[in-house]
């Protein structure tokens, strides 16, 4: 699992991004339509920061401000340390470990490509489990 590049990862996903004006209220709706965790601020065509699920419970709700009307300017983690997609996941894990945070965005030369996450350890093995379960279903039904 640690071996797999980072750009295989990202390979087949699509970049979510929005610019730094944007409300919270809006980037929580381009979340949950691309079924993300997190979105990538970008100006000009370079990422400025990194909004999250995180970033919106602790940011915005407990802090009392309102979505409809706070920019990501506001609260997004600007200037996030990112990955090269090259680079092998597990180097992207401990990144995360050592940062404590959840997503890294993948950068080739200035140009986003995309976001890997914790979530993303899962993969190969959260694939595995499901098949195990499938033929173990699949043999209860022919066993009776």
């Amino acid at each position: 699992m640690p071996n797999r590049t980072i750009r295989e990862i990202v390979a087949k996903r699509k970049v979510v991004s929005a610019p730094s004006k944007t409300t919270v209220a809006h980037a929580a709706r381009l979340m949950e339509d691309n079924q993300v965790g997190a979105l990538l601020v970008m100006e000009k065509g370079r990422l400025v920061g990194i909004f999250t699920e995180r970033d919106a419970l602790f940011r915005v709700l407990s802090a009392g401000r309102d979505p409809r009307t706070t920019p990501l300017s506001e609260v997004m983690t600007r200037d996030p340390q990112s990955i090269q997609p090259d680079k092998a996941f597990g180097h992207a894990m401990l990144m995360m470990y050592e940062g404590g945070f959840r997503h890294v965005p993948v950068v080739e030369k200035g140009h986003p490509l995309g976001v890997v996450s914790t979530r993303d350890a899962l993969g190969p093995e959260l694939q595995e489990f499901e098949s195990q379960l499938s033929n173990r279903e699949h043999i209860r039904e022919i066993l009776g």
